[in-house]
């Protein structure tokens, strides 16, 4: 029996052509919460991002924000969090002062990078997300950075590093996480709050980043839209998000 249904944002609750939460979708999660199931976030994306996306009004029992690195409960109260090694935090934040890579530093509440560039706006636009506001790093924990650039550079940028990974969502940009974090790490501090079990719980995603989250569910469905490597580990392929994946997965399932 499902329980819990963990939803990616980008491309998954949000069609990137419509850059909205589609009505059908919509509805889905009406009716999942009628029937007591809990609806999860499980994104990249830091709760800030939520104000400037068609997602602010809806409500959600959980949050597994930066791909699992910080999840919070429905009060925003923290549940789990794992943050970047100090060791490597340090080597990362030289390359930050040094502008090596556009680098964007997220903390548990500020978000921003050392500049903007093209690789910067192209990502952030397929994401319909604004450019990051210029900070300066203060010394708090870091969760996670996201980096811009080829990938020959975002390889050479980790290389030495031992305690983190990358994690990528757009041909330009990747997240540089805890190498024992991911999506999963977040889920199962979640299930565990609920009490759920890890084969009562469903997902949707549609990026390299949701391999881990769809191969730990009972159900992993990638959407129509997703990346061919998402594809090849889901237990079904929806249509695409802006299409209805979502409610068709769902009633494909009995799960509504």
């Amino acid at each position: 029996m499902i329980k819990a249904v963990f939803f990616d944002i980008d491309g998954t609750l949000i069609a990137h052509d419509l850059k909205v939460v589609p009505k059908d979708t919509r509805k889905a999660l009406e009716s999942l919460k009628k029937k007591g199931i809990k609806c999860v976030v499980a994104s990249g994306r830091h709760l800030l991002e939520f104000a400037f996306l068609d997602i602010a009004d809806l409500k959600f029992d959980a949050y597994v924000l930066l791909n699992g690195q910080l999840c919070l409960d429905d009060k925003y109260e923290v549940i789990y969090d794992n943050p970047i090694s100090t060791k490597d935090r340090d080597k990362l934040i030289e390359a930050f002062n040094t502008h090596l890579l556009p680098l964007a530093i997220v903390e548990k509440d500020r978000l921003y990078i050392n500049f903007n560039n093209e690789d910067v706006k192209k990502a952030q636009d397929s994401i319909s997300s604004p450019l990051f506001k210029v900070g300066e790093y203060k010394g708090d924990a870091i969760y996670q950075i996201t980096a811009f650039g080829n990938e020959d550079k975002l390889r050479e940028l980790v290389k030495d590093l031992k305690s983190v990974k990358l994690t990528r969502w757009n041909p330009l940009g990747v997240d540089i996480i805890p190498s024992i974090g991911g999506k999963a790490k977040g889920i199962e501090a979640v299930l565990k709050t609920f009490a759920i079990k890890e084969d009562e719980f469903m997902a949707f995603g549609d990026g390299e980043n949701d391999i881990d989250m769809l191969k730990m569910a009972k159900i992993g469905v990638a959407m129509g839209n997703s990346s061919k490597a998402l594809k090849e580990v889901a237990d079904y392929v929806s249509l695409d998000a802006s299409r209805g994946g979502i409610s068709e997965a769902l009633r494909h399932f009995e799960i509504i």
